[in-house]
This record gives C-alpha cells, structure tokens and sequence, in this order.
C-alpha cells in the first residue's frame, strides 16, 4: 500500500470541499473531479476514473454526483460512497435553500449575480483544461477521434437527445470491438507510479443475487418511507406528497442532465400543478447556477417554491422546507442505488474487451458532447451581446494557470468570483 492513500477521514474532507465549489453544471464538476483526483492527488488512476465516468453516463440523475459516488465507493466502499455522494449535494442544498427563502421575502440578489459573472469565465476554463486533458489521452486512434466529431455534430447540429448519442457510441464500441478491434480497443492509460494502483484500492465487492437484494430493499426503503410518511402526516392530496411522488418519476427519466428534464418539470410543475410561474422557473435556474453542486438543484427550487404558495395546513415556510427537502431526497437518493447496485458488477468486468471497447467508445462521444457545451458555454459567457473583455480575460489567464501552471482549483474559482464581484460591484 503506498503512502498517499486517503484515509476515511481525509477522503471525507475533500468530498465537503468538492461539494462547496463545483460549480459549472456535471461538465465543470467532472473536470474539478479529474483535475483534483486524478491529476493532482493522485488518488485514482486515469483508467479507473473513466471506467467510472462511462458507466455513470448511462445512469438517469446527475451523472456528476454518481460519479462522485463512485469514486468514493472505489476508495471506503459503501460509507466512502454513500460521504461522497451526499456531500457533493448537501451545501448547496442548503445554501439553495436560504436563496429560495431570500428570494420568496426580498426578489433577485445583484450580489449573487456579480459573483456568477466572475465565476463563469473560471468554469469555461475548467472544463476546456479538462477537455485537453481527457481528450488528448483518450482521442489516440482514428476512429475515437470520429466518434467524438459525430458526437459533437448529433448534439450541436442535430440536437439528438444526450442519452441516444452515449447509447450509439455504446453500441458502435461494441460492434467495433469485434469487427474492428483495431480502432476500438479500449485505450490504455499508463499507470504512473504515484497513482494508487488497483491493490491499494478496496478490493470491488462480488457481485451477488443476495448483495443485490440487500441493496435494493435498502434503497428503496429509504426513497419511499418518507413520500408515505408524509401522505400519512399531511393527507395524500397534499403538495409536498404530491412533489415526492412526482420528483421519484422525474429522477427515472433525468437522462441527459438538468436541460434534458427541465422542459419536462417545467410543463408538469407550472401547467398542470401550478407551482410556481414561469419566469419563477427561469429565476430558480439562475439561483441553481449561482450555486456549487448538480444544476438540478433547480428542482429543491420548485419544491419550495410550490409548497411555499400552497402550504395546506401548515406554515409557508415550514410547508416550503418540507418540499424542499423531499424534492431533494427524491431527485438525489435513487442515484445511490443505481451505484450500489450497478457498480460492482462494472468493476468485475474490467478486463472484459468487450464492454471495455464499448466504453471507450461512450467516453470518446462524452468528450465530443463536452466539446459542444464548451462552445456554447463560451458563447454565453466570451460573448453574450458583444465580446465581452473582462470574461476573456479571466477564461484565458485561468486556463494557462490551470494547464501551465497546475493552478489548484480552489484558488482559480475563488479569485474569478471575487473579481467578478469587484467588477460589478465597485
């Protein structure tokens, strides 16, 4: 075992940082993952952190938290998974949760808003630094390089939903790994020597009908003894009964991140339950983008939002809080029974060729899909009327900080903020 692996403790410490400052959407929250746990930790290997990434890609919810979740099963198992996923979610569930209350008594924060504008250029560069990185160690043969442009082309010019180009790349990787095992074979990441090895990682738990009954019986338990206890406590017609069964549907369906199931909620939450408005529905996206953590967070907003405008018998705010906190439990925890269950049987077929050049081919279609988001990313941000000097400056000084340099993270989305702040507010 070599002296730089993570004790429980440590791992844990890191988990409620990461949770504090990823910002940018599951792109710039994969990338800060990669940066700080790949890169500059050292905790996992290259090999074992795309392995990880291209199954959480076709998982429904947020891909960015499994994949934390992941992670930190890979290290302390069930606990180590179950530290990582919840406090990747818990500040900014909490912090989301004082901005909906801000918002409902006071209206828009223009401090919130100034410090956003100085951290979007730090994201774009996070996520362009990560797409070099993972780019230029998985586009090593042709046809990933191909993949990754149709990718890049089905998302931005054709609009395909996310969830059908990850599934083609899948099934593309695993016809070409058979017919033409040249091009498809997965890609090899050499294993530096202050990268954990596979024997200093928890050895993965077998796979078994009884684990996985375990799991399952855990799991949902969890996700649905609050949804009854509340029909229960408050009546099956009340609201926040209602968000709890209707947020368990939507986390089936939220393949494709926030952008993908928004339109779905937002018909759902404004037409037929009435919630909330619509430009309330655009305000809680922006207040999910001010926030680190998955930008489904957006949903907590409409849970407290609707329960706070129709709070039954109890008061507005502790109504709110109610809908807030099971919109979140209902989004959040089915991703741990995806992981818990899925998890060891994709750690088990590591060296299955098949599945290995399927998921190489997922990971070079996910780095084509980054690809877009960055660019319209970058729109937004570089040039959002007219160029805009100030974003290109910060996106250009961080991103040849955080490629030359080997900037931490932290130090990068702390200055941008504060400099946005600065620019705006003085």
């Amino acid at each position: 075992m070599q002296k730089n692996r993570p004790s429980f403790g440590e791992a844990a410490r890191f988990w409620l940082k990461l949770g504090l400052i990823s910002f940018g959407g599951p792109t710039g929250q994969i990338a800060i993952m990669h940066a700080e746990l790949v890169e500059r930790k050292k905790w996992i290997s290259e090999a074992r952190f795309l392995h990880a990434l291209n199954y959480c890609m076709l998982l429904p919810g947020p891909e960015a938290q499994q994949l934390a979740t992941y992670l930190g099963w890979l290290l302390h198992k069930t606990w180590g998974g179950i530290v990582a996923g919840a406090l990747f979610v818990l500040p900014s569930a909490l912090l989301l949760w004082g901005l909906s209350y801000v918002y409902v008594v006071y209206g828009t924060l223009p401090w919130v808003a100034a410090i956003f504008y100085g951290l979007k250029p730090a994201v774009l560069a996070i996520v362009a630094a990560a797409i070099f990185r993972i780019g230029g160690k998985i586009l090593t043969r042709g046809m990933m390089w191909v993949l990754a442009a149709l990718a890049f082309v089905a998302i931005t010019l054709l609009h395909l939903p996310f969830p059908v180009i990850v599934l083609g790349g899948g099934l593309l990787g695993l016809l070409g790994g058979k017919f033409w095992p040249g091009q498809f074979l997965a890609h090899e990441v050499r294993e530096e020597k202050s990268v954990l090895t596979e024997d200093d990682l928890d050895e993965p738990t077998k796979p078994t009908w009884s684990r996985a009954l375990r799991v399952a019986t855990v799991c949902l338990a969890l996700w649905w003894l609050p949804v009854v206890g509340v029909g229960l406590l408050l009546g099956w017609d009340d609201t926040v009964f209602h968000q709890g069964v209707f947020f368990s549907k939507a986390a089936m369906v939220t393949f494709g991140g926030a952008y993908a199931v928004l339109p779905y909620v937002s018909q759902q939450a404004v037409g037929n339950y009435e919630w909330l408005t619509a430009g309330q529905m655009m305000d809680g996206l922006g207040l999910a983008e001010t926030t680190p953590g998955p930008l489904i967070m957006v949903l907590q907003f409409v849970g407290f939002l609707g329960a706070w405008h129709q709070p039954g018998s109890l008061p507005p705010l502790v109504a709110a809080t109610l809908g807030a906190a099971i919109t979140t439990w209902t989004t959040f925890l089915p991703s741990f029974l995806w992981i818990f269950l899925g998890a060891p049987h994709i750690e088990h077929l590591r060296g299955n060729k098949t599945l290995s050049s399927a998921l190489a081919a997922i990971t070079a279609t996910v780095v084509g899909v980054m690809v877009s988001l960055a660019f319209w990313f970058g729109a937004h941000v570089l040039y959002p009327q007219r160029i805009d000097w100030f974003a290109v400056t910060v996106t250009a000084i961080a991103f040849v900080g955080l490629l030359r340099f080997k900037w931490p993270v932290i130090p990068v989305i702390a200055g941008a903020a504060l400099a946005g702040f600065l620019w705006l507010r003085i």
